[in-house]
C-alpha cells in the first residue's frame, strides 16, 4: 500500500517505496523509506519546516531516524522531528557531538537498519565532516552532501578533500552503476555517471592544495 499524502512516491516498485520531501531555507532533502508490505519506515535526515515528511511519516510505523552528517541545514528540525514521531535517531559516531542534543545512538560502517522487508546499510564516508554516512538499498544510496551528480560535496581543507574523494571512490563508486543516488539537495544522481565523470577528473593533473566546491569536469 501506498502512504496517502499530498506528495506522490519518488520511487517505488512494490518491494521499496521512497518518498522525498525538499524542505527548510537551504533546499534540504529528508527522504522517507517505506516497505510498502508491512507500512513500516525509516526516516533520512532533519531539516527545517519539515511538516510534511512528519505528516507522511506519521502514516507509516517509523522505525528509527538516520541523519547523513551534522551540518546545521540537516538537522534544523532535529529534536522537533524527534519530539514529533517518538523514535530513536542515529548519527555517524564522529559528527555526534554536533548534535543539539545527545543521539540516541552511534553509526558505525556496516551497521544495518530495518523497516519490515527493506533494509539500509550504513557505508562510513567520511570527507565532507569526519562522520558523514551514506546508506544503502539494493540499487538506490542516499549520500548526504557527500556526492552530487557532478560532483563531491564541499570541502574545508585539502586534507579533508582527498578524503572525501577516497570516500566517494573506494566506498559508493564501488557500488553497481546501475544505482541511483539521492542526495542532501537537489536533483538524483546516476553512479555510472559519477563513475565516468570521475575518471575524467582523475585523468588530469591537479594541483594538491584542491578543496572547496570541486566539480568533476570543471576542476
Amino acid at each position: 500500500m501506498k502512504v496517502i499524502t499530498e506528495v506522490p512516491p519518488h520511487y517505488s516498485d512494490g518491494e521499496l517505496e521512497i518518498y522525498k520531501f525538499p524542505s527548510g531555507p537551504y533546499d534540504n532533502n529528508s527522504y522517507l523509506i517505506v516497505c510498502p508490505s508491512t507500512n513500516r519506515s525509516i526516516v533520512i535526515d532533519t531539516p527545517a519546516d519539515a511538516s510534511q515528511i512528519v505528516a507522511a511519516a506519521r502514516l507509516t510505523d517509523v522505525q528509527v531516524i538516520l541523519i547523513t552528517h551534522s551540518h546545521f541545514d540537516h538537522i534544523l528540525g532535529y529534536e522537533e522531528i524527534l519530539a514529533e514521531l517518538g523514535v530513536d535517531a542515529g548519527i555517524g559516531r564522529s559528527d555526534a557531538g554536533d548534535l543539539p542534543s545527545p543521539p540516541r545512538f552511534l553509526i558505525d560502517d556496516g551497521d544495518e537498519f530495518t523497516a519490515g522487508g527493506v533494509t539500509l546499510r550504513a557505508i562510513a564516508t567520511p570527507g565532507h565532516t569526519p562522520g558523514s554516512t551514506s546508506f544503502v538499498v539494493g540499487r538506490h544510496l542516499f549520500t548526504g552532501d557527500t556526492l552530487f551528480p557532478g560532483g563531491p560535496g564541499k570541502s574545508d581543507s585539502p586534507r579533508a578533500f582527498r578524503q572525501l574523494v577516497d570516500s566517494i571512490s573506494t566506498r559508493l563508486l564501488a557500488l553497481d552503476g546501475r544505482t541511483v543516488f539521492y542526495p542532501g539537495h537537489g536533483t538524483d544522481g546516476s553512479l555510472q555517471d559519477a563513475k565516468d565523470e570521475y575518471e575524467t577528473f582523475t585523468s588530469r593533473t591537479l594541483p594538491e592544495d584542491l578543496y572547496g566546491d570541486v566539480v568533476w569536469l570543471e576542476n
